[in-house]
């Protein structure tokens, strides 16, 4: 796994979390961290997750300079709890926070956006140090290392309509069109707004730099988890 930062450049502060609950799976997830969200069978489990993710996450903060609160559990602050749905069951944190909809200011736009790149980043470097067939999980089932980057490049032209842009899912392959397609979603999250969904049906975004993050995250440490490299 890619090394943590050093505990004595991180701040202790504490982290507004949401929690999502579904009848099956709960999410943990930090407001102003996109990509800092896991899951367990209840509260109790997705915070734990949440703090035990946390010097993972610490290396995405230092990706894009930016200084991460320490501590563990009792750092984590609840501050919204949402109803899950069937999404949340499967698996993915769907529900849009009441702080999500809150004005962006430019210099909160730019944070999210730096915070989101800088996961793409930690991403392509666990891929480059990883093999290309990764550990089977324990019914001999999962994704090998190449077709979980297709799967979440396909994932974001998805989430860009939800945005506002009318790119396709480009080819995994097609650098040129991967770098552009991104770009656009930087350049929707960078910019100040009052806060609402970009688009009607869409997300604002707030919870759209959240949802990207947390699936390039969690398929780059499902990489690493399964890598015989790491």
């Amino acid at each position: 796994m890619l090394a943590a930062v050093a505990a004595g450049s991180r701040r202790t502060v504490s982290t507004g979390v949401y929690i999502e609950s579904g009848a099956k799976r709960v999410f943990a997830c930090a407001l102003e961290w996109p990509g800092w969200c896991r899951s367990g069978r209840d509260e109790r489990q997705a915070l734990e997750a949440l703090s035990a993710a946390g010097p993972r996450y610490a290396v995405v903060a230092a990706e894009a300079a930016l200084p991460f609160p320490a501590g563990g559990p009792d750092a984590l602050d609840v501050v919204e709890r949402l109803p899950g749905s069937a999404a949340t069951d499967f698996g993915v944190p769907y529900e849009i926070a009441a702080r999500d909809t809150r004005p962006l200011t430019e210099h909160e736009a730019g944070r999210l956006a730096s915070l989101v790149a800088a996961s793409w980043r930690v991403l392509d470097h666990v891929v480059a140090a990883a093999p290309a067939e990764l550990r089977k999980g324990p019914r001999g089932g999962g994704r090998d290392r190449d077709a979980i980057v297709a799967h979440v490049i396909g994932a974001e032209g998805a989430y860009a309509s939800k945005l506002g842009i009318s790119l396709p899912a480009p080819a995994p392959g097609d650098l040129a069109a991967v770098a552009a397609l991104r770009e656009a979603l930087l350049d929707v999250l960078r910019s100040p707004s009052a806060g609402a969904p970009v688009v009607q049906k869409g997300w604002p975004q707030r919870y759209g730099a959240r949802r990207i993050a947390w699936h390039v995250l969690d398929h780059a440490w499902e990489i690493e988890d399964r890598s015989d490299a790491r």
